[in-house]
């Protein structure tokens, strides 16, 4: 298992970046009502428009097509005069053969017609029909001048709604930078507040308004972070202080019964046990020291030399465990690191690779840029692989030992500050493999 960040994160992380900027939202939202305001009043005026001229020209039509019947019947001969655009012509059902053919089938009522003269252009008109027992009446209205009119006026109704939506583009772009001023400039100076141990303050230079208020909450915020990191920091530094006292006791006392001479073999090998628990604990507390400042710390550490340190450490802890350790590869892998972060970490999962293997051996592989942990115990299950480098999480195969799952989890977050990656997966046949990688250049600065 990599120290990756997994799938949800990811795809959360994509969301968030895909997701518009307020700005663009608030000058996108005056685009659209622009459109949709100016599109709206445009259909409304061209349809009222073209509603009002159809029923204007329609009752004119039929008002006149009937003066034009009743003129006809009171005074035959009077009738045949022709006006600009109106053309009246009159029937007798005796020949209705000279009834044009697009008119014959009309019912009684207002029609609009098209017509193609192959000696002009298209006629487009009116036709108010009236069809007495003996007559009928037709009114022709030429429309040609309306329809110019109504694309014209269509025309200019397009333009307008693309000059009200540029109008309104321009109206949101401007408002939104007067909105995000504000926010634009509280977000740079909380930028530049946190390259200090000491964030300024950020509301005197806002009015009481909305902004003033998030900038006063987050002066609040930033003084109560500051107020636990600072306890955080010097809690650290009190306790890695007071117990490297005692422990640099117990190291010269070790040291001074080990001078003793007469010691027997059993009381020798508790005081080397004591020994290097003290140094497990010194190397524990100088990592945990740099993770709680994040800081690296520069070495030249002999990986090999760490390893087989370790090794040593633990074969004293397995008489009673038919488990072989064996170191493999050669010496030569040296990282820009503190020997105790290394230590930390590689025993970390060597103390794993012991604790969970019952029988068979456990191989550290020194590689150019890596060292491997194999061990031959009962493997990993996918839901180990899952949680394996959470703070706190025990595997299925712990049963009742002792250890509060907080091992994998420090060797993650030393290989977070130092750039190293480390991954545990199953054997090719039993056990599991853990990989600790360091960096490409594990050379120390000069």
């Amino acid at each position: 298992m990599s120290t990756d960040p997994p799938p949800e994160a990811t795809s959360t992380r994509r969301a968030r970046r895909y997701r518009r900027r307020l700005r663009t939202r608030i000058v996108v939202s005056f685009l659209l009502l622009g459109i949709f305001l100016s599109a709206f009043i445009a259909a409304a005026t061209f349809y009222v428009q073209n509603r009002v001229e159809n029923r204007v020209i329609s009752d004119t039509l039929i008002k006149n097509n009937d003066l034009y019947a009743e003129g006809f019947y009171s005074d035959p001969d009077a009738v045949g005069v022709a006006f600009e655009k109106i053309q009246g012509r009159m029937f007798s059902v005796d020949r209705l053969d000279r009834v044009p053919a697009e008119w014959r089938n009309l019912p009684d009522g207002v029609h609009e017609l098209e017509t193609d003269d192959s000696d002009g252009p298209k006629r487009v008109y009116k036709l108010a029909v009236r069809k007495d027992p003996e007559y009928w009446f037709f009114l022709a209205y030429d429309i040609a001048e309306e329809r110019e009119s109504e694309n014209r006026l269509r025309g200019a109704l397009i333009l307008l709604v693309a000059l009200l939506s540029l109008l309104s583009l321009m109206v949101g772009w401007w408002s939104a930078s007067r909105v995000m001023s504000p926010v634009s400039e509280l977000a740079k100076r909380l930028s530049r507040s946190g390259d200090s141990a000491s964030p300024e303050l950020l509301a005197p230079h806002f009015p009481d308004d909305e902004v003033g208020q998030l900038a006063g909450a987050l002066d609040d915020y930033a003084a109560r972070l500051t107020e636990v990191v600072q306890r955080d920091r010097e809690f650290n530094a009190d306790v890695s202080h007071e117990l490297r006292t005692p422990l640099a006791v117990i190291r010269g006392a070790v040291e001074l019964l080990l001078a003793k001479p007469g010691l027997d073999d059993k009381t020798e090998a508790r005081l080397l046990r004591i020994q290097r628990a003290e140094q497990q604990c010194t190397d524990l507390i100088s990592a945990l020291l740099l993770l709680s400042r994040n800081e690296r710390g520069h070495g030249a550490t002999d990986v090999a030399k760490v390893a087989e340190q370790l090794l040593d450490a633990y074969r004293t802890q397995i008489r009673n465990k038919p488990l072989e350790l064996r170191l493999q590869g050669e010496s030569g892998l040296v990282v820009d690191a503190p020997e105790a972060a290394v230590s930390v970490a590689l025993g970390n999962l060597i103390g794993n690779a012991v604790k969970y293997t019952n029988a068979g051996e456990v191989v550290v592989r020194v590689l150019p840029h890596a060292v491997e942990v194999i061990d031959s115990g009962p493997g990993l299950s996918a839901e180990d692989a899952a949680k394996l480098f959470e703070r706190g999480y025990r595997g299925t195969h712990a049963e009742h030992s002792q250890g509060g799952g907080i091992g994998l989890s420090i060797v993650r977050r030393l290989c977070d500050l130092y750039g190293w990656s480390v991954r545990v997966v199953p054997g090719e046949t039993q056990g599991v493999i853990a990989t600790l990688s360091f960096a490409t250049d594990t050379t120390p600065p000069s």
